[in-house]
């Protein structure tokens, strides 16, 4: 009986110690799963955002779709001159500059001289006249002598006939020397001057031909200048011309009578309003694009020739793909719109867009139609959409 208890003892003794190695590995497998790092959440789009009931009740949706739109068409020009008041002058004949009584921006009337010139050529042409005039006297004295003679029965009719020739020859003689020089800008009353005083004069006048400004001067006392030069520039700046380059792709909503508006760059001068006054029938090879113009008045001289513009031409509406000026959320400098994903939160969706035009905007990309959108409420949803972000993230 005593030989049993000792067995019974050690058998107790192992029982415990299992139990507290179980226990103790037990233990160290709660602390190791306890340490064990948690699994990674699933990653959330930042871009999707649900609002609460609250804020969800005040937004207000609608659906993107086509309209017509006349969205302004902005083309670049530039200021010139009025060319039906605008006038380039040169000299009618060759000579050699002697006087110039212009300077550039002085005022000028039609008629008023510019410069005056020595001239050889019309000395020669004034020469000519004189000669022609003096034979078409002969020839009339000679057809007078004929007649006379002829009623004595001295003469035939042939020779009467021949001198009457001459005469015609001479006429038109005289009248091609005085074309001549009407042609070199001399005025009849010069002309008449100078067939009864028989005297030459070598001095030509260059003058203005229209009331203006001097606008610019090519010119300088002592130059040998010809015809086909031009000498003087003088413009009524009073009224311009803006005229601008219309891509081909969009001359088919633009017409004659559409209102425009002009700006230009140079400070203190407002922007003007006014209507297309011609639209040019041809393209531009090069360049492929078709001329427009607008006339402007000018009283104060503001508007100068070779000005940049901006012209804003208001077209024909055509059909656009718009979103509510109201819509559009800028973050980071770029459009979006929140539009509603099939499963049900709205997603902030980047989008290029054009000018505002009454209240919408034109989609250049980014949208397709027929997408949900949110028109009003788009900034509290952000602010919503940010504050979850920062939620998640902490």
């Amino acid at each position: 009986m005593s030989s049993h208890r000792p067995i019974a003892a050690a058998r107790v003794l192992l029982l415990t110690a299992a139990l507290a190695a179980a226990g103790l590995v037990a233990g160290c497998g709660s602390e190791a799963e306890a340490n064990k790092p948690a699994a990674a959440a699933a990653p959330t789009d930042p871009r999707l955002v649900t609002p609460p009931d609250s804020l969800a009740q005040r937004l207000k949706t609608g659906v993107v779709a086509r309209v017509p739109v006349s969205e302004p068409l902005q083309v670049v020009g530039r200021v010139d001159f009025d060319e039906q008041s605008v006038a380039r002058i040169g000299a009618a004949v060759t000579g050699r500059v002697t006087e110039l009584y212009a300077l550039p921006g002085q005022s000028v009337q039609a008629g008023e001289v510019l410069a005056q010139l020595h001239s050889a050529e019309l000395a020669t042409a004034q020469l000519a006249l004189l000669k022609a005039r003096a034979q078409r006297d002969l020839a009339g004295k000679a057809v007078e002598r004929a007649r006379t003679l002829l009623a004595a029965d001295v003469i035939g009719s042939a020779e009467l006939q021949r001198r009457e020739n001459e005469l015609a020859v001479a006429q038109v003689e005289e009248r091609a020397a005085t074309d001549q020089l009407r042609v070199m800008g001399v005025s009849p009353k010069a002309i008449a001057q100078t067939t009864a005083s028989g005297a030459i004069n070598s001095t030509s006048s260059i003058v203005s031909t229209v009331n203006g400004v001097l606008v610019e001067r090519r010119v300088n006392r002592g130059q040998v200048v010809q015809p086909a030069e031009m000498l003087f520039t003088v413009a009524d700046l009073s009224r311009v011309w803006v005229v601008a380059q219309v891509p081909e792709s969009e001359i088919g909503r633009v017409r004659v009578g559409q209102p425009v508006k002009v700006e230009v760059a140079a400070q203190g001068i407002d922007a003007i309003e006014g209507h297309l006054v011609w639209v040019a029938d041809i393209v531009n090879p090069e360049t492929r694009t078709v001329t427009v113009r607008t006339e402007v008045a000018n009283p104060k001289r503001q508007l100068r020739p070779a000005m940049l513009a901006n012209m804003a031409i208001e077209p024909l509406p055509v059909e656009r793909l718009v979103v509510p000026s109201s819509a559009v959320v800028r973050e980071e400098n770029v459009d979006h719109v929140f539009v509603k994903t099939d499963k049900g939160p709205w997603r902030l969706t980047p989008v290029k867009l054009g000018d505002e035009v009454n209240g919408l905007r034109a989609v250049r990309s980014g949208l397709v139609g027929g997408e949900t959108i949110v028109i009003e409420g788009g900034f509290h949803l952000n602010n919503e959409r940010k504050r979850a972000e920062l939620g998640g993230a902490s």
